[in-house]
């Protein structure tokens, strides 16, 4: 008896693994972006960085950052 729950339980462990086997490969072969949309992904990185780098050094979001770091230096614990 133990044989056979041994079996079966062998066997349902090699399907699980089977199935999850052939997720893996289907998931790899759509894995990662062609040439083209690598560097239309890269055109919006550096878009994106180029407006956050205007931001940040806008003069108003400067002197909050300032006064945040000014208050966090002179705070009494």
């Amino acid at each position: 008896m133990n044989g056979m729950r041994e079996a079966r339980a062998s066997g349902q462990m090699r399907g699980l693994v089977h199935r999850w086997t052939r997720k893996v490969r289907a998931a790899r072969r759509d894995a990662g972006m062609v040439t083209s949309e690598y560097a239309v992904g890269l055109l919006a990185a550096v878009a994106f960085a180029g407006v956050l780098y205007k931001v940040v050094t806008s003069g108003a979001v400067q002197s909050t950052l300032q006064s945040l770091v000014s208050k966090a230096l002179h705070a009494s614990f």
